[in-house]
């Protein structure tokens, strides 16, 4: 063998090597996301897995835009909510049919300072933000099957000095966890 033939097998066996040692190093990382599906959102959720991790305050959601219990930001709550049928909505919900025994609340929330903001739920549930009688697009969701911790986030771009009503349908269990959260 010549000894250029000898560098040569000796860089592709150093590039083997390297590209062994990338693959074993990440094969954790994939592994821990495919074992929590937490692990699996691709928004950096730490604030709201943080918040998920306290324990919450526990208060009862309005059953019209008017009786809508007050939250603030970076605070976990638990919400009870009410049968849907028998909770008076803002507005009708984006989402048109909910399943026989489905559980719906109303909330109120102040934004003071325009920006983006995330509200993470426990469960499968639609969220609705209204403003002045009209619907808030959301600007993007997520949610993870078997994540709890958040299940469930929907981002929206608020303005400030805003008071929006904030309304939960077709839940299917009285409680549930909810924080919101300003997108850093």
């Amino acid at each position: 063998m010549t000894p250029a033939s000898k560098r040569a097998c000796a860089i592709l066996a150093f590039a083997g090597s390297i590209a062994l040692a990338t693959a074993t190093a990440a094969a954790p990382e994939t592994a821990s996301a495919q074992a929590n599906p937490c692990a699996r959102f691709s928004w950096n959720i730490e604030r709201e897995r943080a918040l998920f991790a306290t324990s919450p305050q526990a208060l009862a959601a309005g059953r019209d835009a008017a009786s809508g219990t007050q939250l603030v930001i970076d605070q976990l709550y638990e919400l009870q909510l009410a049968p849907q049928s028998q909770t008076s909505m803002a507005l009708t919900p984006g989402k048109k049919s909910a399943a026989e025994g489905a559980y719906a609340g109303l909330a109120r929330l102040r934004i003071q300072q325009a920006g983006s903001y995330r509200i993470s739920l426990n469960q499968p549930a639609w969220i609705d933000l209204a403003d002045e009688g009209r619907m808030i697009d959301s600007a993007d969701f997520q949610g993870r099957p078997g994540c709890a911790a958040p299940h469930k986030i929907v981002q929206y771009s608020l303005p400030g000095g805003h008071e929006f009503v904030l309304q939960l349908s077709a839940a299917l269990d009285p409680r549930i966890r909810i924080t919101i959260t300003r997108v850093p």
